[in-house]
């Protein structure tokens, strides 16, 4: 189990951890858990909410770094896997009304390269794009993301720090700091661990594999309910151990919080005997377009990305049309990061042509649907917005629009103001902050298209709701602030008096929370 792997600053982080560690523990439990889990640590000495309270702390730093990544695309992805999984672990009794209400839920991308993925308390789950761009098919990645929900389902994080809870919350913190440590450099570690917790610091790695033996088993449930090929986490465990005999310089965190041993791949590899063998499936050129898209956005130094160019040239003749579509998407989007207008166009097309000759693969529909994005992330950033918009546009037979090509849609209308769109965008787009209202992304695009409507009131509350969803609270309410402001020097519009005291209410919010932040610990 990881607490935490995205890289942050030291002290930064240090400091931000320290003071979750120190407010759940002062917390203590405002009710008993009474889930029958096994006896791994009974979870009571942490509430629900004392739990989400902790990782709401720890994801506000999260949201802060530079290395967290707002990508529609990618998000839909994960999204799109992670989907039916929860639905999986829901009809499995695995995941309860009361947890699916009271945890956040929320997965967070991190441009870091290294193969890593962590559970957080309170139900935030993160990706590394390192992770997306080596696992082979759609399963191997559905697998990881079936054992980091394991995690959270069986309140892992809670039962653990259950028996850490008779320490004081330095000596966690201390563990905990040390764990985090651990997954980059071991001298790190015991430069963190203070004396006399060395044994402490093992028993807690020695409880830690039998979560994760539990969160195998309840994953690997889960991974075959939800209709994905169990193949793929025996060959995920396959790929690990691959990566584990190599010389390990940092860059695979995830073997040393989640730790291989001969007898969690062994009864890996007795469940998957005990399922009917399938055909083998064919390679996936959408999942390989998106490995792709991970692989620039995590590696795009200009050397980097002039390696990915060379991508297609290097693939030999008898190279399957997934990895041909990699490789054209990557060098594509290197291209087109490089500003070269010219070689980004023929990769597109090449890539187009790829895609439409593989119309008989069950995988054509979404890598269609990734190729058309991409001409539409061409057009816009070569400054022909009106260009990128016929990309955008809903399938046949649907009213609206889906997410990516929603964001990207008011991303190009905000140079296009007097687009007929732009009504449309704007009303789907409350629409999606009202059923989501976490979703900065979607408030963000929202604030923009108000400003330019002219309805400053209300781009400016949506402006501190985007900071909200992230958890910063200054941000917010620096933003909501400034909406009060607006309300009370200027001429209210029609309707905008009703948007003024929503305006009032989240600002009391976000200053309460921001108070809470500032509170000294106890």
């Amino acid at each position: 189990m990881t607490w935490i792997a995205l890289k942050l600053p030291d002290r930064r982080y240090q400091w931000a951890l320290g003071l979750a560690l120190a407010m759940s523990v002062s917390t203590g439990a405002s009710w008993a858990q009474n889930t029958g889990l096994p006896a791994l640590g009974d979870g009571d000495s942490i509430s629900l909410s004392a739990e989400r309270q902790l990782g709401d702390r720890i994801a506000r730093e999260l949201f802060r770094d530079p290395d967290y990544l707002e990508d529609a695309v990618l998000d839909e992805y994960v999204q799109q896997l992670w989907a039916p999984l929860v639905r999986a672990a829901v009809a499995r009794g695995e995941l309860s009304a009361e947890l699916q209400e009271r945890f956040a839920w929320r997965i967070l991308l991190g441009r870091d390269r290294s193969v890593n993925a962590f559970a957080l308390p309170g139900g935030y789950l993160g990706v590394h794009l390192g992770l997306m761009a080596v696992v082979s098919t759609a399963d191997e990645l559905a697998s990881v993301l079936a054992h980091e929900l394991s995690h959270v389902t069986q309140r892992h994080i809670a039962r653990g720090m259950s028996d850490q809870s008779k320490m004081t919350p330095w000596v966690v913190g201390s563990m905990i700091l040390g764990a985090l440590a651990a997954s980059k450099s071991p001298q790190a570690a015991q430069a963190l661990i203070v004396g006399g917790q060395a044994a402490a610091i093992q028993n807690q790695l020695s409880y830690t594999r039998d979560m994760e033996r539990e969160a195998d088993r309840v994953g690997y449930g889960i991974l075959v309910d939800a209709g994905y090929d169990p193949g793929g986490f025996v060959s995920m465990f396959a790929k690990l151990q691959q990566a584990a005999g190599l010389n390990d310089s940092g860059a695979f965190p995830y073997l040393r919080s989640h730790p291989l041993t001969t007898e969690r791949m062994a009864d890996m590899q007795a469940r998957q005997q005990l399922n009917l063998a399938g055909p083998k499936p064919l390679p996936d050129m959408a999942h390989a377009m998106m490995a792709a898209r991970a692989r620039v956005l995590s590696q795009s130094s200009p050397d980097a990305l002039k390696a990915w160019i060379q991508g297609p040239a290097a693939l030999p003749n008898t190279a399957s049309a997934a990895d041909q579509a990699a490789a054209l998407y990557a060098a594509s989007l290197s291209h087109l990061l490089l500003r070269d207008a010219a070689a980004t166009q023929r990769h597109v097309q090449a890539l187009g042509a790829l895609v439409q000759s593989q119309r008989h693969l069950p995988s054509y529909a979404a890598a269609q649907r990734w190729w058309r994005l991409l001409q539409a992330e061409v057009a816009e950033r070569q400054d022909n917005p009106a260009q990128a918009v016929p990309f955008l546009t809903p399938e046949a037979g649907q009213q609206t629009w889906q997410r990516p090509e929603l964001m990207a849609l008011a991303q190009v209308l905000q140079r296009l103001p007097g687009h007929a769109l732009v009504p449309p965008v704007m009303a789907q787009l409350r629409q999606v902050v009202q059923q989501t209202p976490l979703d900065a992304q979607a408030w963000d695009r929202l604030s923009a298209l108000l400003l330019l409507q002219g309805q400053a009131l209300a781009s400016l509350r949506a402006a501190g709701e985007a900071q909200a969803a992230r958890l910063d609270w200054p941000g917010a309410v620096d933003r909501f602030r400034a909406a009060q402001e607006v309300a009370l020097k200027g001429r209210l519009q029609p309707g905008e008096h009703i948007e003024a005291s929503i305006v009032d209410v989240r600002l009391r919010h976000a200053r309460e929370r921001l108070r809470g932040l500032q509170a000294p610990e106890r």
